[in-house]
C-alpha cells in the first residue's frame, strides 16, 4: 500500500478536506477546496538526470472533518487531467494523449477516503486513489488542520506528498520513454467555510 508523506507543497491526488471547529461528536464542518489558495503539482525524472515539473489547474473536493470522532471525517478530491500545466503547450498536449494520461479515455484522477484517524500534527487517511482506470487502496498522512477564521471565512489546510509508480496505474511501461516511470504528486489543499 502505497503512503503519501508529508509536504508543505496535493494538495492528494492528493487531498480534499472538511474539518470542524470542535462541535459536538455529531457535527462536522463542510468544506470546499479553495482552488485559489491550493495546488497540486508533480515532478518526475526527465532522462534521469533533471526533474520536470507541472501542475494540475482544475482540481475540486470537499471535506468533513469531525474533529471529536476523526472516523466519521471524510475526504474526497478529483483533478481534471487535462488541466495538465508544465509550461510548455506542446508537452502538455503530448501529456493528454494516450501514452501519458490518455485525457480523453480518463478525465479525472480521484481520491476517497474510507477511514480516518487521528495522528500526531494532523491525520492518517486511507482510501481509494484512481489514476488512468486503475484504482488502489492508499494511505495518506495529512499534516495541518489548525482551522483559521479570516474576515468571517473559517479555514482549514492540509499538505501531503504522494510518491507512484505510473506502471502501477496501467500506464504502459514500454511508452514511458524519457519521462521516467515515478513521479511526486505534491498537494497542498486549503478548504474554505462561511
Amino acid at each position: 500500500m502505497q503512503r503519501f508523506f508529508t509536504l508543505s507543497a496535493l494538495t492528494l491526488l492528493i487531498g480534499a478536506v472538511v474539518c470542524t471547529g470542535g462541535k459536538s461528536a455529531s457535527a462536522a464542518d463542510e468544506y470546499d477546496y479553495d482552488l485559489v489558495h491550493s495546488s497540486v503539482s508533480f515532478k518526475a525524472r526527465h532522462l534521469d538526470i533533471s526533474w520536470i515539473h507541472g501542475r494540475f489547474n482544475d482540481v475540486a473536493g470537499k471535506f468533513s472533518l469531525d474533529r471529536e470522532n476523526p472516523s466519521k471525517s471524510t475526504f474526497s478530491l478529483t483533478i481534471k487531467t487535462d488541466s495538465v500545466d508544465t509550461a510548455n503547450a506542446a508537452r502538455d498536449e503530448h501529456l493528454r494523449q494516450p501514452d501519458y494520461f490518455d485525457t480523453k479515455q480518463f478525465p479525472t484522477i480521484e481520491f476517497k477516503s474510507t477511514k480516518t484517524k487521528a495522528i500526531d500534527g494532523g491525520y492518517e487517511v486511507a482510501g481509494d486513489f484512481t489514476m488512468h482506470g486503475t484504482t488502489k487502496k492508499i494511505t495518506i498522512v495529512l499534516t495541518g488542520g489548525k482551522e483559521h477564521d479570516f474576515k468571517g471565512t473559517k479555514r482549514v489546510a492540509f499538505s501531503t506528498e504522494l510518491p507512484l509508480k505510473r506502471s502501477d496505474y496501467g500506464f504502459d511501461p514500454k511508452a514511458i520513454g524519457p519521462i521516467g516511470d515515478e513521479a511526486l504528486i505534491i498537494i497542498d489543499c486549503e478548504g474554505v467555510r462561511k
